[in-house]
């Protein structure tokens, strides 16, 4: 059965967020401070973690933090009532999956939980079952001084390691996949992050501002990942070959 750690300091949404995921057959942990809720998470094992980011002892920003640097990969899924989008972004820079600003409905967060489980079940399937390695043309690409390795995770330019967050590899997977093709943000977003809420696209422009900063030579003037104006975005892998 999928646990779920929940992980907020009002009762209400503890409660109301845990009656939701029982009825929706989830076995539910709950933590009401930061400390408590990186104890649990270090030490068993969690399908997704719901994390608000106001938190007494430890808030989410710093929880977030200290279990990716424990190289925890459970996903996390940061919940704030803050307007402000400094907040989701410095949480999906520091490694969160997702997020989701207060107020919520249940539906929703029911949606997210379950993209982020198809999202990660063929990873954990594929740690588990012999497989056959995928060829090399398919599992390294080369793009310039560029080098892409999926079979180790692992972006490297001129040698040196570039360090993405596991959606941002993701993400660039997808498009050197899909090189030469103009994708919409919604398109991203559903086979990405795994749903479609349309109005959740700004997340798809976050994450490609991250990846840019990292992977283009001058991000102000991307080659690699291209806006096209009123469609979406296009990679152009071809000409750096």
């Amino acid at each position: 059965m999928d646990k779920i750690l929940v992980v907020d300091d009002e009762p209400a949404i503890v409660t109301l967020l845990s009656y939701n995921l029982k009825q929706a057959g989830y076995e539910v942990a709950t933590a009401t401070d930061g400390e408590a809720a990186l104890a649990l998470a270090s030490e068993q094992d969690f399908t997704c973690i719901l994390l608000d980011l106001m938190l007494p002892k430890l808030d989410g920003m710093e929880v977030t933090k200290r279990l990716r640097q424990e190289k925890v990969r459970t996903p996390i899924i940061i919940v704030t009532a803050k307007n402000d989008e400094f907040d989701k972004v410095f949480g999906l820079e520091l490694g969160a999956d997702d997020y989701i600003t207060k107020p919520f409905s249940p539906r929703e967060v029911l949606a997210r939980i379950k993209a982020v489980i198809r999202r990660t079940a063929p990873d954990e399937a594929v740690s588990v079952a012999p497989v056959t390695p995928a060829p090399a043309n398919r599992a390294i690409t080369l793009i310039g001084d560029l080098r892409i390795d999926q079979n180790k995770y692992r972006v490297t330019r001129n040698g040196q390691n570039i360090s993405l967050t596991p959606k941002e590899f993701e993400l660039l997977v997808y498009f050197v996949e899909r090189d030469g093709r103009v994708l919409s943000r919604d398109a991203i977003l559903n086979h990405v992050w795994g749903y479609d809420y349309a109005s959740e696209t700004r997340i798809v422009d976050i994450h490609i501002s991250h990846l840019r900063e990292k992977i283009e030579v001058d991000p102000k003037h991307p080659q690699l990942i291209r806006t096209v104006r009123g469609f979406g975005y296009e990679f152009v892998g071809d000409s750096h070959a």
